[in-house]
């Protein structure tokens, strides 16, 4: 009985612990979103180099989460796609090129998009029916 209620307790803490993490990870993806608006929307280079340099720091944040091990190596994939990106805009920030730089930018969105998919939990049909 009494390994039994230890069980139950570890297994309760580990998903507690489990949607902790998931909601630090939603809540840095959420904070990237804002830098990286604003960084959209800056039009000066100093301010638009500041958000980038945000967005990196939260990706670095983002990839000491400990993702499903059937997903991990994508999902890190994707975060250093995206870094890539960033660190590309920041060398045409400091050549001044600040349009083309938003205009780099434009694919962080588009692997949002393509790596959010990973992370989105099963639908109705998916559920009834597998993949």
């Amino acid at each position: 009985m009494r390994r039994l209620i230890i069980f139950l307790f570890s297994v309760c803490f580990a998903q507690v612990v489990s949607a902790q993490q998931g909601q630090d990870l939603n809540q840095t993806m959420k904070n990237m979103g804002h830098a990286y608006k604003q960084a959209m929307e800056a039009q000066q280079a100093k301010e638009v180099n500041r958000h980038l340099d945000t967005m990196l720091t939260l990706l670095q944040q983002s990839k000491q989460h400990q993702f499903k091990a059937d997903v991990k190596s994508q999902s890190l994939q994707g975060l250093d796609k995206v870094s890539e990106v960033i660190r590309e805009a920041k060398g045409l920030v400091a050549q001044a090129q600040i349009q083309q730089a938003k205009q780099l930018l434009k694919q962080v969105d588009e692997l949002r998009k393509e790596y959010h998919e990973l992370h989105e939990p099963p639908g109705f049909w998916e559920l009834l029916f597998g993949k």
